[in-house]
């Protein structure tokens, strides 16, 4: 594999709130190479360096990227923190095509310089021929995105600055195992993590035979997304917040005990459950009853606007969707994505690159591959994917790290409950549980493309750095 090309960098400026921000941007390939030397990949990444009277050596310095497994860093890079962002509707609906971009003013560019990476496979980063496939793994995944970080870090100079990292989705996975590889293997210490849409504990995603736990952390999503659709009747209807802690009370309470209970729950008490599922999800009590009171997501989004020839999106469960047909339990595609941000995302990117930043690379660019599939996770095989311990490790092993999760309610990839559950059984020492904070939107699982959202994590995001 040949040595890549110099970097592409153009000078800019916006507007953020009446002030001129002027900054760099620095697009192209970094290399990893082996011992000897020879390069292994190209990693394709985004940097944005904010220009300014403060000595760069010292200035935060972000690493962000999304995950897929599969995906390139387009959502957060055009989407929520870099200095331009697609251009979308109050409510993240999608806009007629040709896209446009337009400047970010909630860019977090003003507070940290923002590196976007593109794992191997994804974007234009790519592999020696037939090695890809080597990178398409758990372990090796965290090492390569870690490998980038500390010779970017090197290249630049930039061993004093304050480094945070930003994973969405998978993502967070990626970050959270990050959160021990940098520390372990090159001693690099970090000064905060931000995960949006976390997902550190597979267990409690996977709709899998024998594993409850999903089925109970999903449904203060399905409340939340029935409200949403005016499908909740009375009291219910009336504030979120209060109508999701009386249904988190009801899963701890009442919906745990009579899963764990199994065949010996009694018939008086599995209709009250039933009862209790179907006020809470607008679900009919008999779907519920045929469902043997496990409802899992693909079922939940495609009955809740059955009778409106209706399904919903897993990203977000807000946007619906068109039916082929209306029988059976998986949707046609996910209208959340599909539907809302591929098109207007991977145009504005393509053109944003070519246009703004001067960058032209033959390859196509790859939004979200499948060519990374099977991913490999035979590295925890036998065991669900676990990482929430790696960051209670790394908070032990560096106490001033510190955690910001974001959320968003109507979520339905990686629901806020999971989250909080996994938050809640990671053996942080009582005295560092403060240094994990969660946030929440009223948005799916990019909550940045809901406008109010996204100005509230910019908001957020500032208050985390302070």
């Amino acid at each position: 594999m040949e040595e890549p090309t110099q970097p592409i960098e153009t000078a800019h400026s916006i507007d953020i709130k009446k002030e001129k921000l002027y900054y760099k941007a620095e697009t192209g390939y970094l290399p990893l190479k082996d011992e000897e030397g020879n390069i292994k990949a190209n990693i394709f990444y985004t940097a944005y360096f904010k220009d300014s009277n403060k000595k760069i050596s010292k200035r935060p310095i972000t690493f962000a990227f999304n995950g897929g497994p599969g995906s390139s860093s387009i959502w957060l890079h055009i989407g929520a923190l870099g200095p331009k962002r697609v251009e979308i509707s109050e409510e993240g609906e999608p806009t007629k095509p040709p896209y446009n971009f337009v400047d970010n003013e909630y860019t977090w560019l003003d507070r940290t310089d923002l590196v976007f990476i593109d794992p191997v496979t994804t974007g234009y980063s790519r592999a020696l021929e037939n090695e890809e496939k080597k990178y398409h793994e758990f372990k090796k995944d965290i090492e390569s995105v870690g490998d980038f970080i500390r010779r970017f870090v090197d290249k630049k100079k930039r061993w004093g600055s304050p480094k945070y990292i930003a994973g969405e989705s998978y993502g967070t996975t990626r970050a959270a195992g990050l959160s021990g590889y940098l520390q372990d293997r090159y001693g690099m210490y970090l000064n905060g993590i931000m995960l949006l849409s976390a997902v550190t504990n597979f267990q409690t995603i996977s709709f899998d035979s024998g594993n409850d736990l999903p089925y109970l952390l999903f449904l203060p999503s399905y409340t939340a997304t029935a409200y949403y659709h005016d499908k909740l009747e009375g009291d219910l209807n009336k504030d979120l917040e209060d109508t999701l802690k009386e249904v988190k009370e009801f899963v701890i309470d009442d919906y745990s005990v009579a899963l764990m209970k199994g065949n010996k729950l009694k018939r008086k008490e599995r209709k009250r459950i039933v009862r209790k599922l179907s006020d809470y999800t607008g679900l009919s009590e008999r779907y519920i009853e045929n469902t043997n009171l496990r409802i899992n997501i693909y079922q939940f989004t495609k009955e809740l606007l059955r009778d409106q020839s209706k399904s919903l999106g897993r990203l977000d469960s807000r946007v619906r969707g068109e039916n082929t047909r209306d029988i059976g339990e998986y949707n046609d595609f996910d209208p959340s994505y599909n539907k809302s941000i591929y098109g207007t995302f991977s145009t504005c990117l393509n053109d944003y690159l070519l246009r703004e930043l001067k960058y032209e690379n033959e390859l196509p660019y790859e939004v979200l591959t499948g060519r990374v599939h099977p991913w490999d996770f035979s590295e925890k095989s036998n065991q669900y994917v676990e990482v929430s311990s790696t960051l209670t490790e790394a908070i032990h092993k560096n106490p001033h790290l510190k955690v910001w999760i974001a959320n968003g309610y109507y979520d339905l990839a990686t629901p806020f409950f999971a989250t909080e559950y996994t938050v809640n059984h990671m053996e942080v020492a009582e005295g560092l549980r403060d240094n994990i904070k969660l946030t929440y939107y009223n948005a799916g699982h990019m909550m940045y493309i809901h406008m109010s959202s996204l100005k509230k994590l910019k908001n957020d995001f500032q208050k985390f750095l302070n």
